[in-house]
């Protein structure tokens, strides 16, 4: 129900509205007791239609109100008058993530930043026990000290998608059998699809989506109506964001296709973890931004530039590899052409100097394996079975490479063969 300017709720008076959203209607008010101004969400009916389900909403807002973080948007109050049910929380200047993406995606820094603060977030209210259960650009205000993340743990897990469901993509999630409006198609989890029960993990990968959006400018899973969407949660893998962006740092584009696994085990096993990873790729952006930087140009010739000074590494580990196998012979300089497929990320030469290893996208197979070139030959051969691989290594025998995938260790041997599994190592950032 909408509600004039001047109407009073309790001690606070209504002023004009800021929006709408799946739980209610959130006017902007003025609190007369501190003189203070806050947001006010005037709760949907079903939220006081059910004592029990007033109950648990009750229990849930009082641990909501008890989180103090700086991302998180604080839950002031709680209040019914007139039948009227809402909510009374700080009041934030910005504006959302979903406005700001309308202009296209974010810059790399702004969104590393951003993504710790929302990871920071989901680490507190995890441990409180709280899952968000619809994290999306909309619930993510941008305001000057940084992200804020709204209607937190205010929602229940999803019911399964119905048979007869054909509402568009864009539209809200489903009704639960309590009748509690849930989430936004683009951003479920596939157990939250499937209506199972939720934990921290499923907030996960929805942060992996919304990841994937600000840095790309579109969705990691579309369609054109809600079955197709959770079609490709379920059984489709996004592009790459390394074929997207082909200037994205390796360690960001593992930390989202991390994020995005399809069985929560496969995912960081919590947001702590996440944000680690998100910082440590932060300092590795800083710390390349420091070094002298060349005028800008097109796509084209930025893409040479990395290539040059990537054959201009290989040159030099050549060079070191031939100085320390000779003893009777000067060193002597190897030049040579390598070919490289799109969008490589790792590169490890082998301890004779003679194969190259490397991570790079495979169309094949839709997602980043490892690829071998023999110094001196026409072309790169991917190895089978190394979907998912970052951070390649070598054996000091030249025959393995090792490397990291689905959160183990593995080992594939260079003349061919399955990969084998080592042991388990979530974390894997090189040997």
């Amino acid at each position: 129900m909408a509600l004039a300017s001047g109407t009073k709720l309790g001690p606070y008076e209504i002023q004009p509205a800021l929006g709408a959203g799946g739980m209610g209607e959130v006017y902007s008010a003025r609190d007369t007791r501190l003189g203070r101004s806050v947001a006010i969400k005037i709760l949907s009916a079903h939220f006081s239609s059910d004592p029990v389900r007033r109950r648990r909403f009750e229990r849930e807002a009082k641990t909501i109100s008890s989180l103090n973080h700086p991302n998180i948007c604080v839950l002031y109050d709680i209040g019914q008058q007139d039948g009227i049910d809402y909510l009374v929380m700080e009041c934030v200047e910005g504006e959302t993530l979903a406005h700001r993406l309308e202009r296209g995606p974010l810059p790399l820094e702004q969104t590393l930043r951003y993504g710790m603060q929302i990871a920071d977030a989901l680490d507190k209210a995890h441990r409180s026990s709280l899952v968000h259960r619809d994290l999306k650009p909309g619930n993510i205000m941008l305001t000057p000290t940084g992200a804020k993340l709204l209607d937190f743990g205010l929602a229940k897990p999803a019911a399964p998608l119905s048979s007869s469901d054909a509402l568009t993509a864009g539209q809200p999630a489903l009704v639960t059998e309590d009748g509690v409006i849930v989430g936004t198609f683009q951003y479920m989890s596939p157990e939250q699809v499937q209506g199972k029960e939720l934990d921290g993990r499923s907030d996960i990968f929805s942060l992996g989506a919304v990841l994937y959006e600000m840095l790309t400018g579109r969705r990691a899973f579309e369609g054109k109506s809600q079955f197709s969407v959770a079609s490709a949660i379920l059984e489709r893998e996004p592009e790459p964001v390394g074929a997207a962006k082909p200037m994205t740092p390796p360690i960001l584009d593992h930390a989202i296709r991390k994020c995005l696994a399809k069985l929560p085990d496969d995912r960081w096993q919590s947001a702590s973890d996440l944000s680690s990873e998100l910082k440590w790729a932060g300092e590795a952006n800083s710390q390349a931004a420091t070094t002298p930087k060349l005028p800008p140009r097109n796509k084209i010739w930025e893409r040479a530039s990395w290539l040059a000074a990537a054959t201009f590494l290989l040159v030099a580990f050549v060079a070191t590899a031939a100085w320390w196998q000779t003893t009777s012979h000067p060193p002597r300089l190897m030049y040579f052409h390598a070919s490289v497929p799109f969008a490589t990320n790792d590169l490890a030469l082998s301890p004779d100097g003679r194969i190259l290893a490397m991570v790079a996208y495979s169309a094949q197979t839709n997602n980043y394996v490892l690829w071998t070139y023999e110094v001196g030959s026409q072309r790169s051969s991917p190895l089978e079975g190394t979907q998912g691989a970052s951070y390649p290594f070598w054996s000091p025998d030249n025959r393995f490479i090792g490397f990291f995938a689905e959160g183990e260790l593995k080992k594939v041997e260079v003349s061919g063969g399955p990969p084998q599994i080592l042991c388990d190592a979530p974390n894997g950032r090189g040997g």
